[in-house]
């Protein structure tokens, strides 16, 4: 199965009666669980799923706790927010997975944009050929030969239920921007605040000096 179902939309009332344990109207939530009951043993799903998805709480947790024990939920693609501008600035997910066996690890790797290139647009979409390096790491049928590297990261089922089946794990190997220490940005704020609060009073003095003559 391959889907792109819609997101934050919700089904009419007693939809959810059809999934008694997922009792949701949430479009994203049921469309992954009727997946997940269709697909036969061996049956294999490509599907597309916000942020929300990945770290949602409550019926969504249940849900994604269910994927991991019906299906090998064995790689998960990390897409920047521009891939579905201008319709949509949200961040969201390629999720693969096999119906059969339990999930062992996830591996997920993340898109980046073209260098060159801000963000995706209308006039520049997200083409197949920006999909190579993924292509090439991704080991075959098999998925074979997989490595970590500035892209690529593993992460083991124990982990994610560890997390509360939270999904939404950011690339290790990117290094944090160091914003500084916080003492020393907010003395800085005070200092600049200051001057112009200066620089106002300054120009205070100056107009009421030039509307007296």
């Amino acid at each position: 199965m391959l889907t792109n179902p819609p997101f934050g939309g919700k089904e009419e009332d007693g939809i959810e009666g059809n999934f008694p344990t997922f009792r949701t109207r949430e479009t994203a939530d049921l469309f992954l669980a009727l997946i997940i009951r269709l697909l036969k043993p061996g049956g294999r799903a490509a599907v597309v799923l916000p942020d929300g998805s990945l770290f949602g709480e409550g019926i969504k947790t249940r849900l994604k706790e269910h994927l991991m024990e019906e299906c090998n939920l064995h790689t998960i693609i990390r897409l920047p927010n521009s891939v579905f501008k201008p319709y949509a600035s949200i961040g969201t997910n390629l999720l693969f997975f096999e119906k059969g066996t339990p999930t062992q690890d996830i591996w997920y790797w993340e898109h980046r944009v073209p260098e060159g290139q801000k963000a995706y647009s209308m006039t520049k979409p997200i083409r197949l050929e920006h999909l190579d390096d993924c292509a090439a790491w991704w080991g075959g049928a098999a998925r074979q030969g997989r490595e970590e590297g500035p892209q690529a990261w593993k992460v083991s089922a124990e982990q994610v239920k560890a997390r509360g089946y939270n999904l939404d794990i950011k690339n290790p190997h990117t290094i944090a921007a160091d914003h500084g220490d916080p003492e020393i940005l907010l003395a800085d704020l005070d200092a600049a605040e200051a001057q112009v609060a200066t620089l106002q009073g300054q120009l205070k003095a100056i107009l009421t000096e030039a509307l007296a003559r």
